[in-house]
């Protein structure tokens, strides 16, 4: 066993990383060497309040023992099995996927950029018959990076330096039905949005909106896909965050979207990516048409089906909902129109953007001195991503350390 006590210092760190790590991470100037529930402990044993979370990662914070014991009991049990053949593990998860999403199948991957890709040939396979390829996305939207998740991804910062882009994308600016119809076309194969955009800004799309997709994708025939690889795996309160948004619709338990790409929290913290493909398609990708070797391995689904089924049974998905409001609302006290650090709140549950007056990177830093873990994101916006089991004085800790972000903001103007 490894000793902590022995674990180099940050810049000794730095520098393996400086001469052994490809550069492809701007990443802050600080390493973490433990964790534990919402804290992280760095190289000099500094304690922070992690609001980071892995970018919506952790959905239990960090070291948790439901995490632990899976990965444990699993290991031991059956680590890796080709997708040759079956496990029971497989099953159970896409057994418990499909009854929280609507009558479909499930494909399993590794990441997000894996789930989206698996979206992207799922509409290429769908529209082949008639030649229709393209798939319309959201200006400010984000997929990941692979090269076809790059040219899904609606900033075109992401796309410098890799051109050509991989062709079958078109951008639409967000939340505009009137353009997103104007811009179906014969090749048009389906309409790929994030119900919130994340590192977008914070973005929730509106009931309408999401209800216009549906009747546009109905109209000319094209498949409704949505990327919840941030905002799933109850990070807003309810499973997916398209189903938050569209609570008292009166069309809640109606809508549904054609398939829908997961992964973040789906195992909190360890590695799993999940595609649903609602019933019509979900036999589309026959064998031979898409894989992944790592892709639903049985640890991999037993930590998965151990998080979230903790999460259902302890109503963490309920608490997270009512927590966020409360955290939405004392950070909407720190906002100003015209002074200090905070102009508004967005989002809900446990996806918050605190939109700032300066850049977000700049502001993240400086709230990394104060001991607190933000995500930058576009628009001068930092994110919020507690763990979902965050405690009231946890959320209290955070608002102090933003408040006396503020006040160190409004002295200096």
């Amino acid at each position: 066993m490894t000793n902590r006590m022995a674990d180099p210092g940050t810049a000794e760190i730095l520098e393996g990383y400086g001469r052994f790590v490809v550069p492809s991470y701007a990443r802050f100037p600080v390493a973490f060497v433990r964790g534990k529930g919402s804290y992280l402990w760095d190289a000099e044993d500094r304690r922070y309040l992690d609001f980071c979370g892995g970018i919506a990662v952790n959905v239990l914070g960090h070291a948790s023992s439901v995490v632990a014991k899976a990965l444990a009991e699993e290991a031991g049990r059956l680590l890796h099995c080709s997708n040759l053949y079956y496990h029971p593990m497989g099953a159970k998860l896409a057994e418990t996927l499909v009854r929280w999403i609507g009558a479909g199948k499930v494909f399993f991957s590794n990441s997000g950029a894996e789930a989206n890709e698996c979206l992207f040939k799922l509409a290429r396979r769908f529209g082949e018959p008639r030649g229709a390829f393209e798939i319309l996305t959201a200006q400010g939207s984000f997929h990941g990076r692979t090269l076809a998740a790059m040219a899904a991804t609606g900033q075109d910062k992401v796309r410098q330096g890799f051109g050509p882009p991989v062709p079958g994308f078109r951008h639409v600016p967000f939340l505009e039905l009137a353009e997103m119809e104007r811009a179906v076309g014969p090749a048009t194969a389906a309409i790929l949005v994030e119900p919130i955009q994340g590192e977008g800004g914070i973005r929730p799309a509106t009931r309408s909106y999401l209800e216009g997709l549906r009747e546009i994708c109905d109209r000319y025939g094209l498949l409704l896909l949505f990327d919840e690889v941030q905002t799933g795996a109850f990070r807003t309160g309810r499973f997916l965050a398209f189903q938050r948004l569209m609570e008292g619709s009166g069309k809640e338990a109606g809508f549904l979207p054609d398939g829908i790409a997961m992964a973040k929290g789906l195992a909190g913290g360890y590695p799993i990516g999940a595609t649903w493909i609602r019933e019509p398609y979900a036999d589309l990708l026959g064998p031979g048409s898409h894989a992944s070797t790592f892709g639903g391995a049985p640890l991999a689904c037993a930590v998965a089906l151990a998080v979230l089924e903790h999460i259902e049974e302890r109503g963490i998905d309920r608490q997270i909902q009512e927590k966020g409001e409360w955290l939405r609302s004392e950070l909407q006290a720190l906002a100003s129109p015209d002074r200090g650090l905070v102009r508004f709140v967005s989002g809900v549950g446990g996806l918050l953007g605190v939109h700032v007056r300066r850049d977000a990177r700049t502001v993240a830093q400086e709230l990394l001195d104060r001991g607190l873990l933000v995500a930058p994101a576009a628009g001068n916006v930092v994110r919020l991503l507690p763990p979902l089991n965050v405690s009231t004085e946890e959320m209290s800790e955070a608002i102090a350390i933003l408040g006396a972000a503020s006040r160190a903001e409004e002295a200096t103007c």
